[in-house]
């Protein structure tokens, strides 16, 4: 007896997958948030995500993990997640990814849009936007967004984010109490 291996062909995900990139909207299971961005898509059905995350998995080393979600959103559909680690080629490597998964649903990149965060706001995607606007590193990911939920609390709100203490009376004989004067 031989086994029967099929793969995902063109337009075999036609129809399925709702042509919006999210990027960083939901936090990484395999490491920091600083570290590894979740791109995520919205499709359709369960079995149409877990043929998209096989294909992804096996398809891209640069793929830390991908995921379909354990239940279905209120409209039915579910969510795809990627984890790639945060680097300069991370750009590179999302649209790498994008031109196959576009082959797959037969969508062609002007009807792609990405958005980032929570934010409502929707970007055209390409190399350069996302080059653009996702932190490609730890160290401009903090810078960001904070390292800390309240950081985090304070970007969603739209309050200034500070992560030094102004120096007053107070944080200097705190400081002073702390030894690091």
């Amino acid at each position: 007896m031989t086994k029967l291996f099929e793969g995902l062909e063109q337009n075999d995900l036609a129809r399925l997958v709702a042509p919006f990139v999210h990027f960083d909207e939901y936090e990484s299971k395999m490491g920091k948030d600083e570290d590894v961005s979740v791109v995520s898509f919205k499709i359709t059905s369960k079995p149409a995500g877990v043929d998209l995350v096989n294909f992804i998995e096996k398809g891209y080393e640069f793929c830390i993990d991908a995921d379909v979600s354990a239940g279905e959103l209120e409209d039915g559909d579910y969510l795809v997640f990627v984890e790639i680690e945060r680097t300069k080629d991370l750009p590179k490597q999302v649209m790498s990814m994008m031109k196959d998964i576009m082959n797959l649903t037969g969508q062609k990149l002007k009807e792609w849009k990405m958005r980032i965060r929570s934010d409502e706001a929707e970007y055209e995607l390409t190399e350069e936007k996302i080059a653009e606007l996702i932190p490609l590193n730890a160290e401009d990911y903090r810078a960001r967004y904070g390292s800390g939920k309240l950081d985090e609390m304070r970007t969603a709100a739209g309050i200034p984010v500070t992560t030094k203490a102004p120096k007053n009376d107070r944080t200097q004989s705190l400081r002073a109490l702390a030894g690091i004067l």
